[in-house]
């Protein structure tokens, strides 16, 4: 998953860390799906991702729609149904594991997902803003659930 700051360019320092954790994972991987849209700048963060991969050969699929967490979790789900994935690996930070994880789990029932995240400690305003968002977690559990419903 993607990660940008509100006004930065280019890659941000959290994404960043993110890819590279991720291209430790990826023996034996059929495909990684980078995920991330553009705030306020003409490169999505998935492209960005994907000009600094350096994970040896792999499919790399670039989602430059996915605007939130839930949004992420639909898009991942979406890509692991025509895959036929059986497994998926969800990349973010350990902060933002759980609840993106969740949201995963709900938008794709039967698949086996799990998280995995580089070591770090979060900053405080990012870890306060998980904190509220997971307030809106159930609702988003509930319209993940019933879009995979169908």
């Amino acid at each position: 998953m993607g990660y940008s700051g509100r006004r930065a360019d280019g890659l941000h320092e959290l994404c960043a860390e993110r890819l590279r954790h991720a291209e430790q994972l990826v023996a034996g991987t059929d495909a990684v799906l980078l995920s991330g849209w553009g705030r306020r700048r003409n490169v999505a963060e998935a492209e960005l991702m994907r000009a600094a991969w350096m994970g040896g050969d792999v499919r790399l699929i670039a989602d430059e729609t996915a605007r939130s967490t839930a949004g992420n979790a639909m898009s991942i789900a979406d890509t692991a149904r025509r895959l036929d994935a059986t497994d998926v690996t969800v990349v973010t930070s350990r902060w933002h594991a759980f609840r993106a994880g969740m949201l995963v789990r709900a938008a794709l029932p039967g698949v086996a997902v799990r998280t995995s995240s580089p070591p770090g400690r979060p900053p405080v305003g990012l870890l306060t803003r998980e904190l509220i968002c997971a307030a809106a977690l159930p609702y988003h559990l509930i319209r993940l659930r019933a879009r995979a419903q169908f």
